[in-house]
């Protein structure tokens, strides 16, 4: 017998309606916020996310799936921002469309150990605002982040804020870190021993308690920001208080990548542990377009974990997702002839009347006893039994599963009468 590879897992029919519910809300608030879909695919160039990410950072050292054939090197996805900016450049974006706002949906690939909320291959939800600088749009991907957890219905969240300020101010900061962090490197792990000359930044961001202990100590401050970054970061905290989204400016944050600069953010959620207490996370990426061989162009962006954000959910009051489910109208012919006029009944269903219905002769077991229990475990709301009777009469039984009634509904009827019934209920 065949087993799912260590770190992947199948989404079976039980579960894919949360699944659903999130993609169609998702969808909803971003078209609400005017942003467009766009898919890219799962497998690029490996010098892409070498060159995008970083050579230093640990998804690049550690942690792609890379398919090498002949000459050339391929890799499975590892986040979504570098394939839409390679898209952006390559389509002439900048051109056609100037300032352009995307969203996407769709798996990645990181090999990494298995473990609560961290896949090999997991699910993201995200978008990107490619083509300006001004914090507006800062503030607006932000309180659209909000916006989206809020009708997931995530609740005890916090939203963490920083600047990392320009590329100067990055160098700034890493020097600084480089002094404060050089008597105290005996206390550190190992991985932030080595980060200290491959990537300081993010030592900052590191969970072991020893590590984070040293960092809180440090007590970094804004000197490091020019004036324009600090005016930058000053209008991002005010917009999102004119938009009443709760945040919390916490100057430790950093993002792994190291196409990040100026606002990045972060959402936690405590139902996740105390290791992996991201929902999600995003933050501007000025330089990148410009990296990958496009024009200079502000940008921000940023992704949920789809599997992270359904542990939150779990972790609060489960969403009423009864309403949203369209309600099954199952279809039992007792005979020959009714199967036959069953056909009929179903075409019109699911035609005419976009009603969700099956019927009980795609199943086996030709008793209405078998029918009826298989109604039952289908979760039916409505049963249309149709047999002999039923014909010579030119109509159907209509068994309500709820109320456990039933009646004769005549077969001009039927769509009508379902259509009424399943409004009431909606």
């Amino acid at each position: 017998m065949f087993k799912k590879v260590p770190g992947t897992k199948d989404i079976l029919p039980d579960q894919t309606g949360l699944w659903q519910k999130i993609e169609g809300t998702s969808r909803k608030i971003f078209a609400i916020y005017n942003y467009s879909e766009i898919r890219t695919p799962f497998i690029e160039e490996t010098a892409l996310f070498n060159r995008s990410l970083g050579e230093s950072t640990e998804i690049v050292q550690k942690q792609m799936f890379i398919i090498k054939r002949d000459e050339d090197s391929y890799a499975l996805r590892p986040e979504g921002t570098a394939s839409i900016v390679r898209a952006y450049v390559e389509n002439s974006l900048d051109k056609t469309k100037g300032f352009l706002k995307l969203y996407y949906m769709g798996p990645m690939f990181r090999a990494e150990r298995p473990q609560k909320g961290r896949l090999r291959q997991f699910n993201q939800i995200g978008c990107e605002a490619i083509g300006s600088y001004g914090p507006d749009i800062d503030v607006e991907v932000i309180a659209l982040a909000d916006a989206l957890l809020k009708r997931y219905g995530v609740k005890d969240y916090t939203i963490a804020l920083n600047t990392l300020g320009c590329a100067q101010d990055k160098k700034t900061l890493n020097d600084l870190l480089k002094n404060k962090l050089e008597d105290k490197l005996g206390g550190l792990c190992d991985d932030c021993k080595d980060r200290y000359s491959r990537n300081i930044l993010r030592i900052l961001d590191c969970k072991n308690e020893a590590c984070r202990d040293i960092v809180n100590h440090l007590q970094i401050g804004r000197e490091h920001l020019c004036p324009d970054c600090k005016a930058h970061f000053e209008y991002v905290k005010q917009g999102l208080d004119v938009m009443k989204v709760d945040y919390k400016v916490m100057p430790t944050l950093v993002r792994g990548l190291d196409y990040y600069n100026r606002t990045v953010f972060e959402i936690k959620h405590s139902g996740l542990g105390p290791q992996q207490d991201a929902l999600g996370a995003g933050g501007r990426y000025d330089g990148l377009v410009k990296e990958l061989g496009g024009p200079e162009a502000g940008a921000i962006g940023f992704s949920f974990g789809f599997e992270r954000l359904l542990l939150a959910l779990e972790s609060a009051a489960a969403p009423d997702q009864a309403k949203d489910i369209p309600k099954l109208v199952y279809v039992i012919p007792l005979g020959e002839a009714a199967k036959k006029q069953s056909l009929v009944i179903l075409s019109g269903l699911r035609d005419s009347a976009a009603i969700v219905s099956d019927t009980s002769a795609n199943y086996s077991g030709n008793s209405l006893k078998s029918a009826m229990r298989k109604a039952g475990d289908l979760g039916a709301a409505f049963v249309i039994i149709i047999g002999d009777d039923e014909i010579r009469g030119n109509c159907v039984t209509l068994k309500d599963m709820a109320n456990k009634t039933q009646e004769k509904v005549p077969m001009a009827g039927l769509k009508e009468k379902l259509g009424i019934i399943q409004q009431k209920e909606s």
